[in-house]
């Protein structure tokens, strides 16, 4: 590999911090007072109180305030281990970080692309942080016509403000209203009418208190976006649950086990039928790191071939790893174990992300980082994993 041709990164997993305006410039004016919107507050301290789970304790006396954002019931504050880049390790802690003190790349979309060239990135899709990863602060809300006003609002802002005016290199992750598939399905329509070409939705809907995949209850959603191309687009904590142990575990267990929902997800998705179904439907897991897929992908099929004659799986055809390998993306930034099982693991099946700019993120290195990782491999393969599957699987020629 010659690092001066090196080919630029598309990186599938990435964040916007949204800007305080997002909402209030977007929604209709009558949703404007009750939209998510930022308020200064004092803090006294965050609790950690389970899996990937905190508690802020309010101080309105407190001499330093923080930005919050409010929306009905939910209360969110950027913490520094998200907004990490640009910052040393020790900084990465889960105490706030005002819109003040974090890097302008994380809600300026200009600064972004400045961040972006010094990095080797040419591409970026852009997952959201304060609906959280597939928009669950909406579904979890009480008044849905207002839920669904934010989700547009904030697939406008996305669409039309954030990633408009860079030349395709800000790729928007849109949201749907995961309460109603219908409008749903809608929505990706709407999307893709403007040229989106991906979608979040949740590892595990089971989790959010949904309908599971195995329903039907989908069927229009995925529909719709087999339709229009649009990839489903699932990160790690789209679920608002994460793997641990036990609830008085460390953080460090959920942050190890982190790729366990989307091994699950895939697993589940491979035996649903959903991929028979819709066959042009494309999947993709982001953070999910790589290397547990050969041994799960070797089980599922030992599982489908083996025990028929109870495992429920006679509505499957073909092994359930032909749909991974003809439907499905996963994304890692580093892996050593996915990249030696590459043969398993697939090398039209994986792509790279630089979790900009959370803790996990390469940036400014990513270029370093993948010539660490990919050195030994020949230039179409490194091509394909930094860059050809990315513009694949999203169907994006301009970037080509």
């Amino acid at each position: 590999m010659n690092p001066d041709t090196l080919p630029k990164i598309i990186s599938v997993d990435d964040h916007i911090i949204e800007p305080p305006h997002a909402w209030a410039n977007w929604l209709p004016a009558k949703y404007v007072e009750r939209g998510p919107r930022v308020v200064k507050r004092g803090i006294d301290r965050i609790e950690w109180i389970g899996p990937a789970a905190y508690r802020e304790v309010w101080d309105d006396d407190a001499p330093t305030k923080v930005d919050v954002w409010l929306y009905e019931d939910l209360v969110y504050t950027p913490k520094r281990n998200i907004t990490a880049a640009g910052f040393p390790r020790e900084d990465w802690t889960n105490e706030p970080r005002t819109y003040d003190d974090m890097r302008p790349g994380c809600y300026d979309s200009k600064a972004r692309l400045a961040d972006m060239d010094l990095n080797w990135v040419e591409g970026s899709m852009i997952y959201p942080t304060v609906p959280r990863f597939c928009g669950q602060t909406f579904s979890e809300g009480k008044d849905k016509d207002l839920g669904l006003a934010c989700v547009k609002a904030y697939n406008d802002f996305l669409v039309e403000e954030w990633c408009g005016g860079s030349g395709g290199r800000l790729i928007p992750v849109c949201l749907i209203p995961l309460w109603d598939p219908q409008e749903a399905a809608a929505e990706v329509r709407r999307n893709a009418a403007r040229g989106v070409r991906a979608v979040a939705f949740s590892e595990i809907p089971h989790h959010l208190g949904l309908p599971s995949i195995h329903t039907g209850h989908w069927d229009a959603f995925f529909a719709a976006c087999e339709e229009v191309s649009t990839v489903v687009c699932m990160h790690i904590g789209s679920s608002s649950r994460m793997p641990a142990t036990s609830p008085d575990a460390p953080p460090a267990v959920s942050a190890t086990l982190a790729f366990g929902n989307s091994m699950s997800s895939l697993v589940d998705f491979l035996y649903s039928g959903v991929l028979v179904r819709f066959p042009k439907l494309r999947l993709s897991y982001a953070e999910s790191q790589i290397g547990w897929l050969p041994y799960v992908l070797e089980r599922i099929d030992d599982v489908w071939k083996d025990n028929e004659a109870w495992a429920q799986t006679s509505h499957i055809p073909e092994p359930p790893s032909t749909y991974y390998y003809t439907n499905c993306f996963a994304s890692f930034f580093k892996d050593e174990t996915g990249i030696f099982n590459l043969g398993t693991t697939g090398i039209d099946n994986i792509t790279y992300e630089t979790d900009y700019p959370h803790g996990d993120t390469t940036w400014p290195e990513s270029k370093r980082y993948v010539i660490d990782a990919l050195g030994e491999l020949d230039d179409e393969s490194v091509y394909k994993i930094i860059r050809g599957n990315a513009l694949r699987m999203l169907d994006l020629p301009a970037l080509a």
